[in-house]
């Protein structure tokens, strides 16, 4: 019988790395070295492992997520990931891989994609945009950065 998914990543900086998932998991890791770390989760059934390594950030990997039981639990661990000060992309409502999906996305220091999303129902087409663009359905929006508001005067035309 399986006990826990597990899943290792690598990471380039091992405390910032730590400070992310220790907001985005809620919970401490159960060992920490020099050059790595693992978290033990009951919910989910997940053992989750960081790994200082150098790494192409180029890989195959596409994204990493929890399926959750309704809306209101995306809705609440979105809240729980912004009171940890972590930048979200919000997806509500939206078609991608044949079904109908409220998500939350946020990524790691180094990158990698995380979802949290709730499915609603099926769908008959892959993705809300063009039918043949496959970069629409089941690939995280672009990195969300931090915005800096400055005065720009607009430029005429």
């Amino acid at each position: 019988m399986i006990k826990r998914m597990h899943v290792a990543v690598n990471c380039s900086d091992l405390h910032k790395s730590l400070d992310f998932y220790r907001a985005f998991f809620g919970a401490e890791p159960t060992k920490v070295k020099d050059n790595y770390a693992k978290f033990e989760l009951e919910s989910p059934a997940l053992h989750f492992s960081l790994n200082v390594r150098p790494f192409e950030k180029n890989g195959v990997l596409n994204h990493l997520g929890f399926q959750v039981d309704n809306t209101e639990v995306v809705l609440q661990m979105g809240e729980r990931l912004r009171q940890s000060g972590l930048l979200l992309t919000d997806e509500m409502n939206t078609t991608c891989c044949y079904a109908v999906q409220d998500k939350v996305w946020v990524y790691d220091p180094d990158g990698n994609a995380w979802e949290i999303f709730y499915t609603k129902e099926d769908s008959e087409f892959e993705s809300a945009g063009e039918p043949l663009d496959a970069s629409l359905c089941c690939a995280p929006p672009s990195a969300p950065v931090k915005a800096t508001i400055e005065f720009m005067p607009f430029k005429k035309k």
